[in-house]
């Protein structure tokens, strides 16, 4: 278990990477991403946007693993983050299809174990997805 300093500098080293000028834009791109099916997944991962794609939901599912094993203490992460749960909440309806396509049965578990166990997960879930879609609806229009 980390220290509360520890998991501070790691907390702020993690940000610092969000600031990369390419993982900034793989995060633009994310936030404008709204998938409705596996198919629209598929298209991203062996599409243009497949590196961006990737480099979110792995630097969500990599930042959830530092937590769910010890090295981020679990309520100041969840104090100082919130895109962790965005990321998950477009996806989370197809997890379940990604995993058994690509046969890849531990494809975002770290960040799924991480975003379960918090109160009303899946409800909050839930109110998020609706919550982007409104927010993306209102940017096209």
């Amino acid at each position: 278990m980390s220290s509360p300093h520890e998991s501070a500098d790691l907390i702020l080293k993690l940000y610092e990477l969000r600031r990369e000028d390419t993982m900034r834009k793989a995060r633009d791109w994310f936030t404008a991403f709204n998938p409705d099916s596996l198919d629209d997944i598929r298209t991203a991962v062996q599409g243009e946007h497949s590196a961006y794609y990737r480099m979110v939901t792995s630097y969500w599912d990599m930042a959830a693993s530092l937590v769910n094993n010890g090295g981020i203490d679990e309520k100041m992460f969840t104090d100082a983050n919130g895109e962790h749960m965005a990321v998950f909440a477009k996806v989370e309806p197809f997890v379940a299809e990604i995993r058994q396509h690509w046969n890849m049965p531990q494809y975002l578990v770290q960040l799924e174990q991480l975003i379960l166990r918090q109160p009303n997960a899946k409800e909050r879930l839930a109110q998020l997805r609706e919550r982007l879609r409104a927010m993306t609806a209102r940017r096209s229009s």
